[in-house]
């Protein structure tokens, strides 16, 4: 698992920027109903998609929070006064309190299947009857974009996706939350390319394979041998799921 702390400072260039955040936070947007007022972005990250959001719509009030604290001051910097450093799975907030809630890659991260369970819940707890949440789903499947570096890689040791839409979607149905539509975008900027997959093998973004073991370095030695080692691949498009809470 990476450190988010050890990642805020290199977070944004290295995740496609100011493209991608504006991506990600149109495809959100487009699934709040009119009338959303008070937005709570949970595992805010950097805040570069939710200032973003907070700018998207006249009137609309947003509050980020996230675990991380050299995340959280960056968003802090960004949205001064609106951020809150807490654990999702126990937000610090009254019940019923935000018309929407967002949280956009946060759940693939979640150590356990329970932790899933528990933030969807949460998220639920602090959302007014008719409010709506959205989340990213499926986001490991979204970067196998059909490249020769996902044909090297397509043999690694797998986890169940924690945030696997049905899975999500049975979550959302425990705690009142029904369907209500759903969007994609692109993650501009994210392509991989044979030599950044390398390093992320070498810093531990794919969870199965552990730095420095053997495992890893023969998928690097592979992955060395493939063409244009530069040449980022097809960017990935992500999913959004939109939930509204019964009334």
């Amino acid at each position: 698992m990476l450190d988010y702390d050890k990642e805020a400072e290199r977070y944004d260039a290295s995740r496609g920027g100011e493209p991608r955040a504006a991506a990600a936070a149109q495809a959100v947007l487009g699934l709040l109903p009119e009338g959303t007022r008070r937005l709570l972005d949970v595992a805010c990250g950097t805040g570069i998609v939710t200032r973003r959001l907070a700018a998207g719509r006249p009137g609309l009030s947003v509050t980020g929070v996230d675990l991380a604290p050299a995340m959280a001051r960056q968003a802090a910097a960004r949205m001064p006064g609106t951020v809150v450093l807490a654990d999702c799975r126990r937000l610090p907030f009254r019940a019923g309190r935000f018309d929407a809630v967002t949280s956009v890659w946060l759940l693939h991260l979640a150590p356990t299947a329970e932790d899933v369970r528990t933030i969807v819940g949460e998220c639920a707890r602090v959302l007014r009857p008719g409010g709506v949440y959205v989340t990213t789903v499926d986001k490991a499947a979204a970067h196998n974009v059909g490249s020769d570096i996902d044909a090297v890689m397509a043999s690694r040791p797998r986890r169940s996706a924690r945030d696997a839409a049905a899975v999500v979607e049975t979550y959302a149905r425990d705690h009142g939350l029904l369907p209500a539509g759903g969007a994609g975008f692109t993650g501009h900027g994210q392509g991989r390319s044979p030599r950044r997959t390398i390093a992320d093998l070498r810093r531990g973004w794919f969870v199965t394979l552990p730095p420095g073991g053997a495992l890893a370095d023969g998928f690097a030695a592979r992955l060395a041998q493939l063409p244009d080692q530069d040449r980022p691949r097809a960017d990935p498009v992500f999913t959004l799921r939109a939930f509204r809470k019964a009334e």
